[in-house]
Order: C-alpha cells, then structure tokens, then sequence
C-alpha cells in the first residue's frame, strides 16, 4: 500500500469503477437506507453549499441537490472518472449540482467554501485520514457539520462475511489484509474514527452504532449474483482466477446462507452501520 491515494485512484477507475457503474442502480437500492440515515442526520437545508465526498455515481448528491434547493449548490467529488461519468449524466440539467475528479485528501479547497459535509461511505479509503480530514476541515465554513457512513463490525455485517465465507470454501482463503488499510471496514471501531477527527482538528465528535436492513433488490438469486460480483467474493474469485463454475458454486453458497435474511418485502440483510457527526471549529 503506498502512502497517497493512487491505489484507491487505479482500483475505482478500472475494475472497481466499472462494477459499480454497472450496478448502479441495483447499488442505489441496496444502499437506500444508509444514504437515507446520513441526509435525516445531515438536515441539510435550503441554501447550503454541501461537499459530498466520495459521491460515486452521485445518488448522494443528487439526494442533496433535492434538499438545498435552488439557492443551494452540492459539489460531489470523487476520485474515479468512471464513477463521475456516470453521476454527471445523472446530474445533467440541474444547476445547483457540479461534480469535480479529485483526491480529497490533496485538493487544494477554496476555504470556508461548504456549510455542510456529506458522505455514504466515501471516507474510509484515505491512506492518511488526519491529514484527508485536515485538508477537507479547511473546506468547511467555521462551525459546519461533517456527516458519514462507515461499515461498523465485520462481524455484523453479513453481506460480506457471507460472502467471503463461500468463495473461501470454494476457493481457499486468499491473502489476509490489514483491516484498518484503506478499505470498507477502515472506520469499524468508533473510537478510532473519534480519534483521527479529533486529530484532524473536527470537534464535538458524535458517533451512533446503528443496526439497519440493506435492501438489495431482486430475487434471492440475483441478490446472491450480485453478492458474486463486488466485495470479497469477487476478490476471492480474481485472485484465485475462478472460473464460471466456481462462480456458480460460490453463488448458490451464498443464495444458500441469505435464506435466513428471505422476508415478504424480498431480501433483507442485516448490517451495523457507524453514522458520524462532527464540526469544523468555529474558532
């Protein structure tokens, strides 16, 4: 891992960008309830200039351009152009949203120029967080919120433990990473995430562990595809190169285990998210 970002850039341009853009709608349900937790914690309102860091492809800041109406403005920023393509299509047309390529962690921000900060799980792929927050703080008007999501205890969030659990009894376990490594579960501990803001120079830091339903669409078997073809199913399978067989096995596995989450509304898969909230000083 290399102490800037360029990993992050070259996984969510290429291989990883191109999955969620082709996903992005199934993306956007399944993630529904996060994004909709973040904006009721943000309260975001008319006339605010919002950063959504992160974006993708701009579910999130499209959802904030709706909130800070026409005398607002929302800038998601994101490190892939692959993802931006797809959100600026989206965004085509609305005037008070703008989405710009860049590194977060680097970019040299106008100062004070954003009264809120969003995220849904845009946050937990900096190589260095405390200097990523310290750079992005300087965004921040004195006194504006920061708001994100974070993916809580590996252990509680089935969607990928299901899943690495049947592409290891496929394939075999592949190579362990570091956990708190730039990746999904980086921010899974609250008082790591209290204490990088705090370094970072955020205050009245407030982190509420919530457990919440993801609602991924399709029948148990798509959602189970699905679960084949991002996460740690799908990096099971490139690193041992599985074939469609294995695919196959891997899926039925996890369509298998996701019985349990089966409900009359489809699919229902438990998660523990980590919703944050803090501010930039006023001082």
């Amino acid at each position: 891992m290399t102490m800037d970002n360029s990993d992050q850039a070259e996984f969510w341009t290429e291989a990883g960008g191109a999955k969620w853009v082709a996903q992005q709608q199934a993306l956007d349900t399944f993630m529904a309830p996060v994004l909709e937790a973040v904006l009721t914690r943000a309260d975001l309102r008319p006339g605010q200039r919002v950063l959504d860091i992160g974006c993708g492809t701009g579910a999130s800041s499209l959802r904030a351009a709706e909130a800070v109406g026409a005398s607002g403005s929302v800038l998601g920023l994101d490190i892939s152009p692959t993802m931006l393509a797809r959100a600026r299509m989206r965004g085509e047309g609305q005037p008070n949203l703008a989405f710009l390529q860049a590194d977060a962690a680097e970019h040299r921000f106008e100062p004070g120029a954003f009264d809120a900060l969003i995220s849904r799980f845009g946050v937990m792929f900096f190589a260095d967080p405390v200097t990523a927050f310290g750079n992005i703080r300087k965004a921040l008007a004195p006194g504006a919120p920061l708001t994100f999501a974070a993916w809580g205890r590996i252990e509680a969030n089935p969607w990928f433990t299901t899943a690495a659990q049947a592409a290891k009894a496929r394939l075999g376990a592949p190579p362990a990473v570091d956990p708190d490594a730039p990746g999904p579960f980086a921010f899974r501990d609250p008082a790591r995430i209290s204490a990088l803001l705090t370094k970072a120079g955020f205050t009245d830091v407030d982190i509420e562990v919530a457990a919440l339903q993801l609602t991924p669409p399709g029948t148990p078997e798509e959602v189970a595809r699905m679960a084949t073809s991002i996460g740690p199913a799908a990096r099971t399978l490139d690193h041992f190169g599985g074939d469609a067989a294995d695919l196959e096995a891997i899926a039925a596995g996890i369509q298998q285990a996701f019985r349990a989450f089966e409900t009359d509304e489809g699919v229902r898969v438990p998660a523990e998210i980590n919703f944050t909230r803090a501010r930039c000083p006023t001082g």
